[in-house]
């Protein structure tokens, strides 16, 4: 299938010959992977032979998905430019992916309340879009999703709830940032970000 065609499935349709043309620029091996509970996506330098890898998580809504492939490929242009001289999230990290962001907002690509949320982020993008709560739950309003997904902070105190892996958790008393969480079935303690997804179950 056309590149330009695949990358519809998953970005904005507008955005995808942007894509297309970064991964033959770049002759970047970019590959749609399997969700994954810690990162949205990631980067790969080049390395024994192998040349730059980008891995984009296949169930992100099309904005969600284009605002982590830009993160990505940011990375991708800064250790082109720096090699491992540059932090990782570093000025010139957040120079690139300001420039690389560019067109997207004049292909008006996003919708007003993302595109405030994403302007609002570049004023000092974090390692992540996930670490940006304005933006993150800007983006989540457009995921697809059983009216049972909520975010965990929207749940009373006492509410048991399920996540992705189907373990089953109370949710008990805010520490600092986080709510601790028992599971039910071993009686163990966790930390979780309140703005992680669950299948609310009960109060």
């Amino acid at each position: 299938m056309d590149k330009i065609k695949v990358l519809e499935q998953y970005l904005p349709a507008p955005s995808a010959p942007i894509i297309a043309r970064w991964i033959d620029h770049f002759q970047c091996d970019f590959k749609i992977s399997r969700a994954r509970n810690t990162k949205y996506g990631d980067y790969r330098p080049p390395h024994a032979g192998q040349g730059h890898r980008i891995s984009i998580n296949y169930d992100l809504n099309p904005f969600a998905f284009l605002v982590t492939t830009v993160h990505e490929f940011a990375h991708l242009l800064t250790w082109n430019e720096h090699q491992r001289k540059a932090k990782p999230h570093g000025s010139e990290w957040k120079a690139n992916f300001k420039r690389m962001m560019r067109p997207f907002f004049e292909q008006e690509v996003f919708p007003a309340d993302i595109r405030q949320a994403i302007v609002r982020y570049l004023e000092n993008p974090a390692a992540s879009s996930c670490a940006d709560p304005h933006l993150f739950k800007t983006l989540k309003k457009y995921d697809l999703r059983s009216e049972q997904v909520v975010l965990l902070e929207t749940l009373p105190a006492g509410s048991v709830f399920k996540i992705k892996d189907g373990r089953t958790f109370r949710k008990e008393a805010k520490i600092r940032k986080r709510f601790r969480c028992t599971e039910l079935a071993s009686g163990r303690l966790y930390l979780f970000n309140p703005l992680v997804e669950v299948e609310s179950i009960s109060k």
